[in-house]
């Protein structure tokens, strides 16, 4: 019942999200002969043609590479202090109870989870998880969400959810990690119910 309202309550956002995005890009587009291309600005002002409009959906290979080569980037740390602390003890217990399980950060459902369900998989496919446990097959059993302070805020826990009822049907654990109430021993204690001892 949970997921059924978690699953509406995310489509109801999305749907709202993408009709905001639509109806921003026919104002954009409004004074545009027949709306059949776009072309943006580049930095100097001079316009760029593309095919297609954003309207149809994603940008083509070229127009992704023209924005990238015109924006700034700079690295930043995959996980947040907290996290990274979580991570450590994470990696540290799972080692020590098998060295031939590993714990990866930040992983994309869509790489560990597959539907013939096309809707489906569009779904999860861009969810991650914080922390996915994968044994000496490559192939992840558990999945661990750290809830820190700030994330029961917007949708969270429709997407949290989402999440659990996709890992659910795969038959992939689903375990929480909550801050300012698991300790290093605790993490120990769920690894160990987690990992086969090598």
């Amino acid at each position: 019942m949970g997921a059924a309202i978690g699953i509406a309550l995310e489509r109801f956002i999305e749907r709202g999200e993408r009709e905001k995005r639509q109806a921003y890009w026919r104002g954009r587009n409004a004074g545009k002969r027949g709306g059949a291309t776009v072309s943006p600005l580049r930095k100097d002002g001079s316009r760029v043609s593309i095919n297609g409009t954003p309207d149809g959906a994603k940008l083509d290979a070229a127009e992704q590479l023209r924005r990238v080569m015109e924006a700034d980037f700079k690295p930043r740390p995959l996980l947040n202090r907290p996290e990274a602390a979580v991570f450590a003890a994470l990696d540290q217990a799972v080692i020590a109870r098998n060295p031939n399980w590993q714990v990866m950060a930040q992983v994309s459902l869509g790489e560990f989870l597959a539907s013939p369900e096309k809707d489906a998989f569009g779904a999860i496919n861009a969810k991650r998880v914080d922390f996915a446990l994968m044994d000496e097959r490559a192939s992840v059993r558990h999945a661990i969400e750290y809830q820190g302070t700030g994330h029961h805020q917007g949708s969270a826990a429709a997407r949290d959810a989402v999440k659990k009822e996709a890992l659910r049907k795969a038959g992939i654990g689903y375990h929480e990690v909550v801050a300012g109430h698991t300790t290093p021993a605790e993490l120990r204690r769920l690894v160990e119910r987690l990992v086969p001892a090598a």
